[in-house]
């Protein structure tokens, strides 16, 4: 198959479903041989199966494509170590990786206890760091050995951990965590041809069905579908093909039709006394700094 991501292999966690399915299809139709990985639970983290890893595969095959499944828990270090090797045992390479895996528990924050709050973050958190960092200590050898890759990664956070989100507290530090890890990994890993990026997507997905269930309905008679999962996928796509060079350290946002470059953090207006403050003068300048700043965005679900 040929395609922007032709001789390229992806592996993808989270794929069974959702975004990653569409990620998954997408990056075959452009020529990408696939490592689908999906531990198959629901909605909560509960449960387990094999199939919708393997039907996602089944796919992939069915259109001409190369894929494998993998079933391992992403979140654990055996569960990451494995998915680099299943690429690497497979198809002999690694050039991109995906990292889409999460599910939700959410609480109102008086209401979220201890074990949904380590659940999430481990899923979401937990489970980006691990394979990012067999990932790149794969690609970081082959740099050394003089084969430095033109390698991706495509962190998956949210629109709640840019802003927060209204009874999501875990997810939304999760995600916003997501966000410092890509530029910390962006910084670093440089040197050895590895760029990492991170998208905040919105689509219909088992995540979000519930709770944005009238937004998100399909639309009927063949217009747009402007919460379909694949209107994510070419952004995704193309960051982890060979034409993003160059591209690091960014958060797009991608919904519908419409992609987003966010800018993040960024200093504002600043009063430097030159020696300390006291709290009465403290608070005097951070009121009137204040006054000059933008207002913040609304957190999801606020007010």
């Amino acid at each position: 198959m040929t395609g922007i991501c032709s001789g390229r292999v992806v592996v993808l966690t989270g794929a069974g479903r959702g975004l990653g399915r569409a990620h998954a299809l997408a990056f075959a139709a452009e020529g990408a041989r696939v490592v689908v990985n999906d531990l198959g639970v629901g909605p909560d983290g509960a449960g387990g199966s094999s199939g919708p890893a393997q039907h996602v595969v089944d796919e992939i095959r069915a259109a001409g494509g190369e894929a494998v499944a993998h079933t391992g828990d992403i979140a654990t270090v055996t569960g990451a170590a494995s998915l680099v090797t299943t690429a690497l045992d497979t198809f002999g390479r690694l050039d991109t990786l995906v990292n889409n895996a999460g599910f939700l528990r959410d609480r109102m924050l008086v209401n979220l206890d201890e074990d949904d709050w380590d659940a999430v973050v481990r899923v979401h958190l937990t489970g980006h760091f691990l394979p990012l960092r067999h990932a790149a200590a794969h690609w970081r050898a082959e740099a050394k050995a003089g084969r430095t890759p033109a390698a991706r990664v495509i962190n998956t956070s949210s629109g709640a951990g840019l802003l927060g989100s209204v009874g999501q507290g875990n997810y939304s530090a999760a995600k916003a965590g997501i966000v410092a890890l890509t530029l910390v990994a962006a910084a670093e890993m440089g040197r050895y041809g590895i760029q990492v990026n991170a998208v905040a997507p919105a689509a219909r997905t088992r995540m979000t069905e519930r709770t944005f269930e009238e937004a998100m309905a399909a639309p009927g008679d063949g217009a747009f579908d402007a919460m379909a999962p694949e209107n994510v996928s070419p952004l995704v796509v193309w960051l982890g093909s060979q034409g993003s060079a160059g591209v690091t350290g960014r958060v797009f946002e991608a919904e519908a039709g419409r992609i987003t470059v966010m800018e993040g953090w960024r200093a504002g207006p600043t009063v430097d006394k030159g020696a300390r403050w006291t709290p009465a003068e403290a608070g005097d300048v951070a009121l009137g700094l204040l006054a000059d700043a933008r207002p913040p965005e609304p957190v999801y679900g606020a007010g």
